[in-house]
């Protein structure tokens, strides 16, 4: 009987009323995705909520309870509306106030002539969270418990991720393999669930595409394993072959 491989998961929630109106483009998505498969940890729920702090509360302490890691982004800048670290110092029920250390790295980045109030402002967050420093702009993210704060800012969040790395203890780091063909999904739907069957502790989808004036689907696997990638891989191709249906691309 095979060993299941035990999942670290995680989930995301993504905070912003200019994600929810269309906007902005979230991309903090793909990129903590990405490096949290790297680290075997795998994002089973990502959740959008407006800059609301009942919203924030009550969807933090549901996804909490439920998940190893949950990481926050957007809301802990200079203005009115970013209410993040407000709101998480509500679900934890710790005191909101000025970080001595955030204040005093904040302080030291712009020094004190150019220390104004929206500046502070960052400074202001849990007072018993630890920091998760930034490389870009000074301000930093914190931590309370399992919830990892993250600013909104694509480029800055990707920069602050190095200094979480051994913060996050994950399991086995993901792989995946894509392979694109020239087909609709109801010609393989019978033959792509057979194969994975045979394999339940890896993940295969299907994903339709028209891009270029060829329409066509592109599988994706997801395992821990490579050598289980593999054999998919061989068997998905196998039935491709059978079925004359031709590859377009293989990444």
């Amino acid at each position: 009987m095979k060993k299941s491989i035990k999942k670290i998961n995680a989930a995301i929630v993504i905070i912003g009323n200019e994600i929810l109106s269309g906007r902005t483009q979230d991309i903090n998505l793909i990129v903590l995705s990405k490096w949290l498969n790297e680290l075997g940890v795998k994002i089973e729920e990502v959740r959008i909520v407006p800059d609301d702090e009942t919203a924030i509360v009550h969807t933090v302490n549901f996804l909490r309870v439920r998940f190893k890691y949950i990481f926050t982004t957007g809301g802990i800048g200079p203005t009115h509306d970013d209410i993040t670290s407000k709101s998480i110092a509500k679900a934890f029920n710790l005191k909101y106030g000025k970080h001595k250390e955030a204040y005093k790295l904040l302080e030291n980045y712009y020094g004190a002539k150019n220390f104004n109030t929206g500046r502070k402002k960052m400074a202001m967050m849990p007072i018993k969270s630890s920091l998760i420093l930034n490389p870009s702009s000074g301000a930093p993210g914190f931590i309370v418990d399992n919830v990892y704060c993250l600013p909104g800012v694509p480029s800055i969040l990707k920069s602050m991720l190095g200094g979480l790395k051994n913060k996050i203890i994950g399991g086995k780091k993901i792989y995946s393999e894509t392979i694109s063909i020239k087909t609709v999904e109801s010609e393989i739907a019978s033959s792509l669930e057979k194969v994975q069957k045979k394999y339940n502790n890896t993940e295969i989808g299907s994903y339709p595409f028209f891009k270029q004036g060829k329409i066509g689907v592109s599988i994706v696997i997801r395992s821990p394993e490579k050598k289980i990638i593999i054999k998919c891989l061989n068997e998905i191709k196998k039935f491709i072959r059978k079925k004359k249906i031709r590859i377009i691309i293989r990444n």
